[in-house]
């Protein structure tokens, strides 16, 4: 019978729960593994498996003291999900080292992490609940500010990646903006506050013993508003020393206020023209790649093992060993509640998304030559063929993430947008969610101007190409190809300076066309129309040209014409 060194239950078999169970091994753990789907990516990798669902914390709290008495249960953990009240609920019940349960619950709904951070004075945006008995009052309210009111931020109270999360600009956006929001929250709450404007950054941390240890600083990368869609992070920050401490000074005041103890936290957080200001503390550790590939990728730092250590009431060796102590250096205001310390990065690692123009997915080409980049460790799929995909609203309808390593900062960033570069996810044709993004007709009320399209072209350019797009003999005359050889003449002063989601200039989507189109026949995209594929290469980018060809190609052999 096989000897462990202890047992952990995991929250969540995803790909974000991976590093946690990769971890769990490395210590000698058994492992059991939680989760709403059996099917999960990750389910193969448990000794055991139960399939509950992680808002249900009484089963997960029974399951765990079942554990505890019959298979010498030993912690309770998770990351990257939403469910940290779970962990602590269940590791009260059983005695394990945990945050309070309180604590975890101040962590996990923003309308009492606001509240705890207006008690302790932590700087945090104005902010206001709005629920199915106060929506009318607070649309009135809206309606006697008018424009003063905004730009406002709603989220969910009770959820995470971004579901449900936006920038309100007028007050015509309001009213689905919050429905919107309540509708993805598990309770049916929104908050609305103030927009903070200035860079965002993410940073994790272990509290342990009255110290916070920073473990991972990085500037996150946001776009595409009313939405926030983050297309990537890199780290570490480049923001000034002086500006780092001032952020990791609040991160510790908001541990402190909300009354985290032992564990993760992970927060985010802006540096506006006011100062820091916290949008978030979260009681794990980060998803979205942070805590489990690139930090580790730039530090060495084995960070959740030493997270489950801490679980499992054990000292994190490591961590104790390899820290560096932080000093609040004159000019930083307020005093950290913790002794502060680091794991400074050694490496720099940048992670970008790529991401999708609405479709079907007929075929993802390129993740073999963007692995093959210099300076890539992993290119992370989230969807293959088949699968339906859109424009994203939230962080969870990304396509796919990259994760570069490099000592340069510039040739690491360079290596991740290049991977982006070369995958494409080619759509089916004929698709009308495909024409209806193409055709640039708003999906959604109050989304003005969203989706954007791929290359932005400023108002001269964009007049020019309107009226290109208005001749006659643009709507009647096929492409010329070499594509990349008879690019427009008014979109030639851009074709080599603007970039589109993927990072492509024109040029480089008309080169990739010509390149893809040449390997599937000289005649599969013969007989688009010039003004059809320049219009789905501005708006669609590589995607929207190759969707054109293979859209035409179908209606020729609809005719009877030859391919």
């Amino acid at each position: 019978m096989k000897s462990y060194n202890g047992h952990i239950l995991i929250l969540g078999a995803g790909l974000m729960q991976r590093p946690a169970i990769e971890a769990a091994r490395s210590l000698g753990y058994k492992v059991t593994l939680v989760d709403a789907n059996p099917a999960a990516l990750c389910v193969p990798l448990a000794d055991r498996f139960e399939p509950i669902d992680l808002k249900n914390r009484d089963a997960i709290r029974d399951l765990a003291l079942e554990l505890k008495e019959k298979d010498g249960l030993t912690a309770v953990f998770t990351a990257g999900t939403d469910f940290s009240a779970a962990v602590s609920y269940a590791s009260a019940a059983c005695g394990f080292a945990a945050h309070s349960v309180e604590a975890a619950l101040n962590a996990s709904d923003k309308i009492r992490m606001r509240g705890c951070f207006k008690t302790h004075g932590v700087p945090s945006p104005h902010f206001m609940q709005v629920d199915e008995a106060s929506f009318d009052s607070v649309c009135l309210t809206a309606d006697r500010l008018g424009a003063l009111l905004f730009p406002l931020v709603v989220k969910p109270v009770d959820n995470m990646g971004g579901r449900g999360c936006r920038l309100i600009r007028a007050r015509d956006e309001l009213e689905p903006a919050l429905r919107a929001a309540m509708e993805n929250s598990r309770s049916g709450r929104a908050i609305l506050e103030d927009y903070m404007n200035g860079p965002e950054f993410s940073i994790d941390a272990l509290v342990y013993d009255g110290t916070v240890t920073v473990c991972g600083f990085a500037d996150r990368h946001i776009f595409y508003p009313p939405y926030f869609i983050e297309t990537g992070h890199t780290m570490p920050t480049t923001v000034s020393e002086k500006d780092r401490l001032e952020l990791i000074a609040a991160f510790a005041r908001g541990i402190q206020a909300l009354g985290l103890t032992c564990g993760a936290a992970k927060a985010d957080i802006k540096l506006t023209r006011k100062g820091p200001m916290i949008g978030e503390i979260a009681a794990r550790l980060s998803g979205g790649y942070m805590s489990g590939w690139t930090y580790p990728y730039a530090s060495d730092c084995p960070l959740t093992e030493q997270a489950e250590l801490i679980a499992a009431g054990k000292e994190p060796a490591w961590l104790l060993a390899h820290r560096q102590p932080l000093s609040l250096r004159a000019g930083v205001s307020g005093a950290a509640p913790f002794d502060l310390y680091e794991v400074p990065s050694a490496r720099i690692c940048a992670e970008r998304a790529w991401i999708s123009v609405p479709g079907t997915v007929a075929a993802v080409c390129g993740l073999s030559e963007a692995a093959s980049v210099p300076g890539v460790r992993d290119v992370l799929p989230r969807f293959a063929a088949g699968a339906a995909v859109v424009f994203p609203h939230n962080n969870v309808e990304k396509c796919g993430n990259v994760i570069a390593v490099s000592a340069d900062r510039t040739e690491a960033v360079s290596a991740a947008e290049h991977a982006v570069r070369c995958i494409v996810l080619r759509l089916e044709a004929d698709n009308p969610a495909t024409d209806a993004f193409l055709a640039g007709r708003t999906v959604c009320a109050g989304e003005d101007g969203y989706p954007p399209a791929a290359f932005p072209l400023d108002s001269a350019v964009s007049a020019a190409f309107d009226s290109f797009l208005g001749r006659s003999d643009a709507e009647h005359t096929a492409v010329r190809y070499p594509v990349s050889a008879h690019i427009p003449a008014c979109l030639l002063p851009v074709a080599d300076t603007v970039r589109d989601w993927s990072y492509r200039t024109i040029r480089q989507s008309a080169e990739s066309f010509d390149k893809m189109i040449s390997e599937s026949g000289p005649d599969s995209a013969a007989g688009v129309p010039e003004s059809m594929f320049w219009r789905a290469c501005v708006r669609g980018g590589l995607q929207g040209m190759l969707y054109a060809a293979d859209s035409a190609g179908v209606h020729r052999s609809a005719a009877g014409a030859p391919l």
